[in-house]
């Protein structure tokens, strides 16, 4: 057990934070949203759909949204045909992808995120001539551009994770491929992909792959992951006060609150260990609460009720950030040693 248990963080330390992201909903049966500069969203396509076939050996299927996008496009593009990620899409013969990946899903109408949401919390889709189940594995990844607008709240407050990809991570799947001299389905230029590190290119092995059995183990390890009182206490003092922090006017929600426990116990195991540490709760708030919090206005903030200045409320939020608030948080609230 210790060999399997070994050899399954040799291969997450040679992950990219990509890999990581949709390992981590994997494991933890969650879905995630990852955000990326506008010109980067392309290639960041192609980088997932590789990881699904090469690192996990899943199928997967994109759905690229917009406003004019309708549920019959939804329904129809989140499916693979006979195994085959290629050609025309059927609603009739067509299963639902391991992994689908939903392009600008917040710029969509309003039908289709809610179609989103109960497809997500019922693993279910229905269209006009079939139902269709989800697989198991199952992750629904909305990939966004940085600074657009937020997905609508249900929606969002399902996403369990929020990563941001910088350019300068690079996207070494693709990057492989691309070395190889392979051509892309649709042809597109990859000049402005920004290679990966060279100490993460060293890292990588050819074969990595996380089998179902690796997958499987790994889950079984999260359900053994044991927490302290002490720790579970440091974790909820961040929730009280996230929920209480000045610039905080909403997003701490129950939810919230069971994916931050979720995903504190799906991290131990991927850093070789059996317990939560302080770090790995640290390290789990600022995964689930950066898409969900939202700033007050100056107006808003609660401290005008009690007669406080509009100026010097103004002075005080401004400029203050998600980021801003979560690491404040994380150094007000005292560590358990």
């Amino acid at each position: 057990m210790e060999d399997a248990e070994h050899r399954i963080v040799e291969k997450v330390q040679a992950l990219s934070d990509i890999e990581l992201a949709v390992l981590l909903s994997l494991i933890t049966e969650q879905h995630c949203i990852i955000e990326a500069v506008p010109e980067s969203l392309d290639a960041l396509v192609h980088e997932i759909r590789l990881i699904a076939a090469n690192t996990f050996g899943l199928t997967s299927a994109v759905l690229d949204c917009s406003e004019a996008t309708t549920l019959d496009d939804f329904g129809t593009g989140i499916l693979v045909q006979d195994g085959n990620e290629d050609g025309h899409k059927s609603a009739e013969n067509g299963t639902i992808a391991n992994i689908v990946v939903a392009k600008n899903l917040n710029t969509a109408i309003s039908p289709v995120q809610v179609q989103a949401l109960e497809l997500m919390r019922g693993k279910r889709n229905y269209t006009r001539t079939a139902v269709h189940s989800a697989p198991k594995p199952f992750v629904f990844i909305a990939l966004n551009a940085s600074g657009s607008v937020r997905l609508s709240t249900h929606l969002n407050d399902q996403f369990c994770i929020s990563h941001k990809h910088e350019e300068d991570h690079g996207l070494p799947n693709l990057e492989e491929v691309q070395d190889a001299e392979f051509v892309l389905e649709d042809d597109a230029s990859m000049s402005s992909v920004v290679r990966s590190p060279p100490v993460l290119l060293k890292k990588r092995k050819k074969s990595i792959l996380f089998s179902p059995e690796d997958l499987q183990e790994l889950t079984s390890l999260v359900t053994e992951v044991k927490i302290s009182s002490e720790v579970r206490a440091y974790l909820h003092n961040i929730i009280v006060f996230m929920r209480l922090h000045r610039a905080v006017r909403g997003g701490i929600s129950a939810m919230a609150t069971r994916h931050f426990t979720t995903l504190a116990h799906a991290l131990a195991p991927l850093h070789g260990l059996s317990y939560i540490t302080p770090s790995l709760v640290a390290l789990a708030a600022r995964k689930i609460y950066p898409h969900r919090i939202i700033i007050t206005s100056p107006a808003d903030e609660r401290s005008m009720q009690w007669g406080s200045s509009l100026e010097a409320v103004k002075a005080v939020l401004d400029g203050v950030t998600v980021e801003d608030v979560i690491e404040e948080v994380l150094q007000s609230v005292e560590a358990p040693l």
